[in-house]
C-alpha cells in the first residue's frame, strides 16, 4: 500500500490527475520545519558552507530543490501563520500571540483540511501562534517592556486547558512549547494541557565575546518547568516525532498520517550537545546546525526502519533567515545567507528566501531543481489538491497549488503563481516574481541597519531590484523602471482591496 509522507512544501494540481490515475491511497504527509536557518547553511544550496549537513543534502539529492521559495513573513510567527493558513500574515494581527490565538476559530489550516479527509494529524514542536492564556496569571508587572515580559513568569493550572492551540486548529495531537526556547515561560504542552508548570526560574543568559546579545547561548529570564532543560528540547522533539511515526506504523491503520515537526532550532539559544561541539567551521551556530541535521537524520531513519520511506513525500524548509552578521561571515568564512543580502526580519532576500526541498519517490525527479517563485502559503492549496478537496472562498486566500512543479508538468518558463508577498517589520512588505522585486519602503525593515530610512526630497519611496541581474540587491532601480513599480504597487493594492490574491 503505497503511501506518501510529506515533509512540508509541496503542491497539488499536477498530482491530482496523476494521483487519480495511480488509484492509490492518500499520501502520508510530514513537514520538517526548522527555525532561523540561512539559505547558505546547507551544502545543497552552498558548496562553500562550513557546516556539515549530510542528511538534508541527501534529501536534495533524492528530491527537488526550490531555489526561489519564500517565507510569507521574515519572523517566526508571521511565517508560521502563512504556512498553516495559506493566508498572508499582513491580513491579521500576529502580534497578539503572547496572550491569545493568532488563528481564529474555524479558519481552515493544513491540519484541518487533511483532518477532514481522514488523516491522522499530529504536531510536534514550536507553536508560536498563541493560546487563550486567560487562565494564566501574570506574576510580573509590565514595566513598559511588553507582552513577552508580562508572560515571562505566568502561573498555569495543569487542570485547565490552553485553548486555541494546535488541537483546536486541525491537529489531533500536539506535544511542544508555546514559543521559542529563548522566550519564557518555558514548559511542555501535551495536546491542550500544561505538562508541568513553570514553577522554577532561570536568569538571562548571554554568550558574550564575539557574539551579539541575541546570538549564542542566549535566553531570557523567566519561569521554567522543573522537567525542562533547554539543551534537551530539540532531541526531545525528535523522540516525540519518531514515536508518532512508529505508533502509526504499528497500528497499520488505513488512515494516512500528517506530521508537522517544527523544530525550535537552530534559533537561539545555540546549544549543541557535546558530540557536536567543534564539528563545523561556523562556531556555536554551525555546530548547532550540524546537530539539527543529525536530528533530521534520525527522523528519516525512523521512516526507513518502519518501511515508510519509499511511500513518503518529504518537505524540508526553515521559517526565516538566520541571525548572522557581516562580522560573523568575515570571522568564520561562512556566509549563512549564501550571497544574499540581509538576515532574519529583513525585506531583503536573506530574511525570507529559504531552502525548500521536497522528496517524493516515484513522483519527484531525484536531483531536480526549479526556479519557480513560491510561498509557504501554497501548502494549503497543495494539500487540498492532493486530496481532491476544493478550497472554500474563505480559506487559503493566498494559496496556489505547486503540484505541477513537483510532478514535472509545469513549464519552467511559466509562473506557477502570481508574485509573492512577504511581511516584515515597521509595516513594510515586499512583493516579487522571479525577475522583479519591490519593497514598499527604504531600509531593511528588520534586523539589518538601517531598518528604516525616511525618504528625503527627490528620494525614491521604496526599492526595486532586478533579481535576475542583481540577486544581492545592490542597485535600486525605482526611478529606472516606473512601469514595474506601478505594476507591483497596483498588485499590492489589489491584494489589499480584495483581501486575497487567489482568484
Amino acid at each position: 500500500m503505497a503511501r506518501f509522507i510529506i515533509f512540508i512544501f509541496m503542491s497539488f494540481f499536477g498530482y491530482a490527475s496523476l494521483y487519480a490515475q495511480r488509484s492509490e491511497p492518500q499520501p502520508n504527509i510530514i513537514i520538517l520545519f526548522v527555525d532561523d536557518m540561512g539559505y547558505g547553511d546547507i551544502g545543497a544550496y552552498n558548496e562553500d558552507s562550513k557546516i556539515p549537513t549530510p542528511h538534508i543534502d541527501g534529501l536534495a539529492e533524492e528530491g527537488i530543490r526550490f531555489m526561489d521559495a519564500h517565507a510569507p513573513g521574515a519572523l517566526c510567527h508571521p511565517s508560521r501563520y502563512g504556512l498553516l493558513t495559506g493566508r498572508y500574515p499582513f491580513r491579521t494581527d500576529t502580534s497578539v500571540w503572547p496572550d491569545e490565538p493568532v488563528i481564529e476559530e474555524g479558519r481552515m489550516t493544513i491540519g484541518s483540511v487533511l483532518q477532514k479527509e481522514g488523516y491522522r494529524t499530529a504536531m510536534v514542536g514550536k507553536w508560536h501562534l498563541g493560546f487563550d492564556e486567560s487562565q494564566a496569571t501574570d506574576r510580573a508587572s509590565d514595566s513598559g517592556q511588553g507582552a513577552n515580559t508580562r508572560a515571562a513568569y505566568r502561573e498555569y493550572d495543569v487542570d485547565l486547558p490552553l485553548p486555541g492551540g494546535p488541537v483546536d486548529r486541525g491537529f489531533d495531537t500536539f506535544f511542544g512549547i508555546r514559543a521559542s526556547t529563548d522566550i519564557p515561560p518555558y514548559f511542555y504542552i501535551r495536546d491542550d494541557r500544561v505538562v508541568n508548570p513553570p514553577t522554577d526560574s532561570v536568569e538571562d543568559n548571554f554568550s558574550g565575546g564575539i557574539w551579539t546579545d541575541i546570538q549564542g547561548a542566549f535566553w531570557r529570564e523567566g519561569g521554567i518547568a522543573p522537567d525542562l532543560e533547554l539543551i534537551d528540547v530539540t532531541p526531545r522533539f525528535t523522540d516525540e516525532a519518531i514515536k508518532v511515526i512508529e505508533e502509526h506504523s504499528n497500528e497499520r491503520s488505513s488512515d494516512p498520517l500528517m506530521l508537522y515537526l517544527a523544530y525550535p532550532s537552530p534559533h537561539t539559544p545555540w546549544l549543541p550537545v557535546e558530540e557536536f561541539v567543534g564539528v563545523s567551521g561556523a562556531g556555536m551556530y554551525g555546530d548547532f546546525m550540524a546537530m539539527v541535521d543529525a536530528e533530521v537524520g534520525k527522523v528519516l531513519e525512523a521512516l526507513d526502519r518502519t518501511g515508510m520511506s519509499d511511500e513518503t513525500l518529504v518537505i524540508f524548509t526553515s521559517d526565516n533567515g538566520p541571525v548572522w552578521y557581516d562580522k560573523d561571515t568575515e570571522k568564520f568564512g561562512h556566509d549563512s545567507v549564501g550571497g544574499l543580502r540581509g538576515m532574519k526580519g529583513d525585506a531583503y532576500e536573506g530574511g525570507h528566501r529559504m531552502p525548500f526541498i521536497v522528496r517524493w519517490p516515484g513522483v519527484v525527479e531525484p536531483g531536480s531543481v526549479t526556479n519557480q517563485t513560491i510561498s509557504f502559503t501554497d501548502m494549503l492549496a497543495t494539500f487540498a489538491d492532493i486530496t481532491g478537496t476544493d478550497l472554500p472562498e474563505n480559506a487559503g486566500e493566498d494559496s496556489f497549488s505547486i503540484l505541477p512543479v513537483l510532478t514535472g508538468s509545469q513549464p519552467e518558463t511559466e509562473a506557477i503563481r502570481p508574485p509573492v508577498v512577504v511581511t516584515v517589520g515597521r509595516g513594510m512588505r515586499s512583493i516579487q516574481d522571479r525577475t522583479w522585486k519591490l519593497i514598499d519602503g527604504l531600509g531593511s525593515g528588520g534586523f539589518t541597519s538601517p531598518a528604516y530610512i525616511e525618504p528625503g526630497p527627490g528620494d525614491p519611496e521604496g526599492q526595486l531590484y532586478n533579481l535576475e541581474e542583481d540577486l544581492a540587491e545592490t542597485n535600486n532601480l525605482w526611478f529606472d523602471h516606473p512601469e514595474e513599480v506601478d505594476r507591483l504597487l497596483k498588485l499590492l493594492n489589489e491584494y489589499d482591496q480584495s483581501d486575497r490574491s487567489r482568484p
